[in-house]
């Protein structure tokens, strides 16, 4: 059983297409219904939906087949059939669109973890692959990706089991981070900061001091460039 507003829209619905050919919009509606905002509108034309007595139509904007009437305005008994409602969209879809090249997925090799906390050994081997976005490698020179292994970097938004996506280089401008190659023997994704003859690797989390080390034992190894995350 209908509400009397949602019988007035069908009623009223119903009108315009036998009147028009043509639907009603939905300031029309909302003003022949005496309603103060769309959003009733949006209401009844789902309960109508819900109820089976209209069907909206894909990709056609306010294309409505009215599908059955009540008995008061014509239906059952009343010989009523139905008809499409055409809205202000062509029939069919738009065509579909190539994707740009940096949408496109690549895949790049995940070269083992790398720490965001206490330094674990040198990455050096692949461990699987993983498809990444062709925007976060748009940049020239190769990439690769790493598994985050800790938490010393979580207040630059980078997580313990995050895989990063890391530009090879061996140059970095303070205040990026870096994958930072320790002595030859470890591996940690930290901020960079030069200091005269000195390297600062910086934590982004106050549990964890900076470490400052002579120039010559540090290595950078890739900057950082994206950012995975599965939940």
């Amino acid at each position: 059983m209908l509400t009397k507003k949602q019988l007035d829209l069908l009623a009223f619905i119903q009108k315009r297409v036998q009147r028009d050919g043509v639907p009603p919009s939905f300031d029309e509606m909302k003003m022949a219904l005496d309603l103060r905002s769309k959003s009733g509108i949006h209401r009844l034309i789902t309960a109508l939906e819900e109820r089976g007595f209209i069907r909206r139509l894909a990709h056609r904007a306010r294309a409505i087949e009215i599908v059955k009437l009540p008995e008061s305005l014509g239906g059952a008994s009343g010989g009523f059939t139905p008809r499409v409602i055409d809205g202000d969209r062509p029939d069919s879809p738009p065509p579909a669109r190539a994707l740009p090249v940096e949408a496109s997925a690549l895949d790049l090799p995940v070269m083992g973890q790398i720490a965001a906390g206490v330094p674990i050994e040198a990455i050096n081997h692949e461990t699987h692959r993983v498809a990444v976005p062709g925007g976060m490698v748009a940049g020239s020179g190769e990439h690769y990706a790493l598994e985050v292994k800790g938490d010393s970097m979580i207040e630059a938004g980078i997580n313990d089991g995050d895989i990063v996506v890391i530009r090879e280089t061996s140059t970095a401008d303070t205040g990026d981070i870096v994958v930072a190659l320790v002595d030859d023997l470890e591996a940690t994704l930290k901020r960079f900061k030069r200091s005269g003859a000195s390297i600062a690797l910086e934590a982004a989390n106050p549990a964890y001091e900076a470490r400052v080390l002579p120039a010559d034992r540090v290595k950078v190894q890739g900057r950082l460039v994206g950012l995975i995350r599965t939940y």
